[in-house]
């Protein structure tokens, strides 16, 4: 990978089977964490979520002409998850994924800013995703990012506590750059 600039662009057809290539990529770490049947239904989950009718949009980041980062966008926590019951109206991003081989050059921050910037276009006041501490990481840059813990939208999945965070689009530092 070069220094040049991350592009940001909606997906489009031709984009499915790279889309699928980086979930794998960035999702498969962890493999080794998870239980192999958690794991594969898991798996199961992200690649049928390529296809998902649900999805508002889907972006990719594109660096040197390559496909190495995507995020879908969804309307609520019902088409999100089928949970009408978190009562989050507003766009959620699922599955930010980045390869392996492009992180450290800021897709996964360009991708969430491109996100914010779609769902403050959309009308919306907050941005919603959630995650686990198994992906400390990104739960990092999520908190750099200007997210807040949304305690109330938290889920349990088996044993795990899936985090809710979300971003106040009016006072995202993100947004003014």
């Amino acid at each position: 990978m070069s220094g040049k600039a991350v592009t940001i662009r909606q997906a489009e057809p031709t984009d499915r089977d790279a889309t699928r290539e980086v979930l794998l990529d960035a999702y498969g770490q962890y493999a080794s964490v998870l239980s192999e049947p958690y794991w594969i239904q898991y798996r199961d989950s992200i690649l049928a979520s390529v296809e998902g009718a649900e999805t508002k949009e889907r972006l990719v980041a594109v660096l040197d002409g390559e496909v190495v980062g995507s995020v879908f966008l969804f309307d609520s926590s019902e088409a999100a998850y089928g949970r009408e019951d978190l009562q989050i109206h507003s766009p959620i991003i699922r599955l930010l994924a980045v390869s392996q081989k492009a992180r450290g050059y800021g897709v996964a921050t360009e991708l969430i800013r491109a996100s914010a910037k779609l769902a403050r276009d959309w009308g919306a006041e907050t941005l919603h995703l959630h995650t686990s501490d198994m992906m400390d990481s990104a739960v990092r840059l999520y908190e750099r990012l200007g997210f807040e813990r949304a305690f109330d939208k938290d889920i349990m999945n088996g044993e795990t506590l899936v985090k809710s965070y979300r971003l106040q689009l009016k006072q995202a530092a993100l947004l003014e750059v």
